[in-house]
């Protein structure tokens, strides 16, 4: 059983800021862009990597995919906004850490009046049911890859509820999986993803229900790497989550 529990947290966070902090050649500019997009009715933020119609239209490059997903009340603006995505791809990619790719930030669980209303909507099966239309579209839309080995998918909290009811119902159509704080008051997942990434803090209010869940994958003889850091349910956290999901994901 693959279970990896890393609580070095702190030192984590201030190497990153270190070298976040350090002067960039005058001429790096490869971070990519961020476009508004509406993908079979779903508003959606996507993120392109650096010169990406050039480099579709003159070499017909085909990019990884990455689906991410935010949490309740939250839309497709969260993660370039609270979740600071843009900065960290620049730190990751100018040091090498990642490879290129889209990521597609769907507004997967719209915010509804009352939160009972909000979490009838996120849990009512439509999402992961529409799923493979809004991903078959993102296909045609964009110069992705649709080789199951090549597509990611994540999200924190109920983006990691969802994202653990899509990978279920569209079993083998990712390869990483990637859980952030996840809500799991069911217990679903994909048979055999290449890796499943789980990442919760010692003070999250789903930290008991995730153990839960732990022993449930265990009982049930699924692999996964998991991550336990310090802290609640916050994006200092997430942000941390990402940054350690994206630097596994190699595609060749």
């Amino acid at each position: 059983m693959k279970k990896i529990i890393i609580i070095h947290y702190s030192l984590f966070i201030a190497m990153v800021m270190l070298l976040a902090a350090c002067t960039a050649p005058k001429d790096y500019n490869q971070v990519g862009t961020l476009i508004a997009d509406t993908i079979t009715g779903v508003p959606c933020c996507v993120y392109l990597p650096y010169q990406y119609a050039e480099r579709v239209q003159k070499d017909k490059t085909v990019f990884p995919v990455l689906y991410l997903q935010h949490g309740m009340y939250g839309n497709e603006n969260d993660w370039p906004t609270q979740g600071n995505l843009m900065g960290i791809l620049d730190s990751l990619l100018r040091r090498g850490e990642i490879i290129e790719q889209v990521i597609i930030m769907p507004d997967n669980c719209p915010s509804r009046p009352t939160s009972e209303e909000e979490k009838a909507n996120a849990t009512n099966g439509a999402w992961e049911s529409n799923f493979a239309a809004f991903m078959a579209e993102c296909e045609s839309r964009y110069s992705i890859s649709r080789d199951a080995a090549c597509r990611s998918i994540a999200g924190l909290s109920m983006g990691g509820y969802h994202t653990m009811m899509v990978s279920s119902v569209l079993d083998g159509q990712f390869r990483y999986v990637g859980m952030f704080s996840p809500a799991t008051f069911v217990h679903r997942m994909p048979s055999e993803p290449a890796m499943l990434w789980i990442g919760i803090g010692t003070e999250d209010f789903l930290y008991d229900s995730l153990q839960t869940y732990r022993q449930w994958l265990e009982d049930n003889h699924r692999e996964y790497t998991y991550y336990e850091s310090t802290g609640g349910h916050t994006w200092q956290n997430w942000q941390d989550y990402l940054v350690r999901f994206l630097t596994k994901i190699q595609i060749y």
